[in-house]
C-alpha cells in the first residue's frame, strides 16, 4: 500500500520504523494475514517479521487472534497514535522527573538566574506591529484575546492568519460580545472563536513561547500613544499567560 512521504515522516516522526510502516499499512490494505503471508505482502524479510510483528502490538498499533498460524489485523490508526502518545507522555515525565531532580539543584547552587528577553513596548502602532510579526512567524498554534476595540487589527491580521489557517496552524481567538459581527464572522473562517462578555484587556501567546500582554488602555484609536505591553521571549511567562487564557475560555461562549 502506497502512502504519501508526509504521511510516511509523520510515522516515522513518532517513532515507528520503516519495516513497521510497511507491515501496518500491509495489515491495512488487506485486512487479516499471517506472518508468512504479511511478509511476502509487505517486502520486510521473514528473518524480521515477528520482531516487527511483537514492536507493533506492543505500541498498540496491531493486534492477533488464537488462531494456528497467528493472523494478525492493523488496529484503527487513531488508536495507534492514542496509544504511542500516552507511552510518550509517560516516558517524557519519567524523564522530567529523573532529570530534574539532579540538575536543577546544581543550577540552583550555580548562583546563576535565567535572562529572557522582556521588553516594554508602547503605542498602538509598536504594539500592533508586534502582534502582526508574532502572527506572521507562527508555526504551530496561536491563541490571541482580542478587546472589543480590535477591529482594526482584525483587518491587519485576517491575510496572515488566512495564511497560518492553510499551514494548519491552530488558531484560537477570544473576543468580547461588543466585538462588531463583520470581523467576528470574518476571524471565524479561519480560526475557532469565543465570546466572552466583558473581556478586558487582550494580548496573544504564539507557539507557548512567544507572549504580548496589553497593560494599559485599550486600543481604541491606532495612533494612540498611552497603552503600553510587554513583549516576552519566556517560556514560564508564556505557560502562565496560557493557563489564565484557558480559564478565560472555559465560560465563554462558541460562535
Amino acid at each position: 500500500m502506497n502512502i504519501s512521504d508526509k504521511t510516511r515522516k509523520s510515522l516515522e516522526k513518532i517513532g515507528l520504523t520503516s519495516y513497521e510502516i510497511r507491515t501496518f499499512t500491509s495489515l491495512l490494505q488487506s485486512g487479516e494475514l499471517t506472518a508468512a503471508d504479511l511478509s511476502q505482502k509487505s517486502g520486510v524479510p521473514y528473518s524480521k517479521i515477528y520482531e516487527v510483528l511483537g514492536t507493533l502490538e506492543e505500541k498498540g498499533w496491531i493486534g492477533s487472534d488464537d488462531s494456528r498460524p497467528t493472523k494478525y489485523f492493523a488496529k484503527s490508526p487513531s488508536t495507534g497514535l492514542e496509544t504511542t502518545k500516552q507511552k510518550m507522555q509517560n516516558e517524557f515525565l519519567q524523564n522530567q522527573n529523573i532529570i530534574l531532580k539532579e540538575l536543577v539543584p546544581l543550577y540552583e547552587k550555580s548562583g546563576t538566574s535565567e535572562k529572557p528577553d522582556i521588553w516594554v513596548l508602547s503605542g498602538a502602532i509598536n504594539i500592533a506591529s508586534k502582534i502582526l510579526e508574532m502572527v506572521e512567524s507562527c508555526r504551530n498554534e496561536v491563541m490571541i484575546a482580542l478587546p472589543e476595540a480590535g477591529q482594526e487589527l482584525v483587518r491587519q491580521a485576517l491575510p496572515k492568519l488566512r495564511s497560518l489557517h492553510d499551514k494548519g496552524v491552530k488558531i484560537t481567538i477570544l473576543t468580547s460580545d461588543k466585538m462588531d459581527k463583520d470581523s467576528i464572522k470574518a476571524i471565524s473562517r479561519v480560526a475557532t472563536v469565543k465570546i466572552k462578555k466583558g473581556l478586558f484587556g487582550g494580548g496573544i501567546i504564539s507557539d507557548n513561547r512567544y507572549v504580548v500582554i496589553l497593560l494599559g488602555p485599550e486600543m481604541k484609536e491606532m495612533n494612540t500613544s498611552d497603552i503600553v505591553a510587554i513583549w516576552a521571549d519566556h517560556t514560564g511567562l508564556a505557560g502562565f499567560a496560557r493557563s489564565y487564557f484557558e480559564y478565560l475560555l472555559k465560560d465563554s461562549k462558541m460562535v
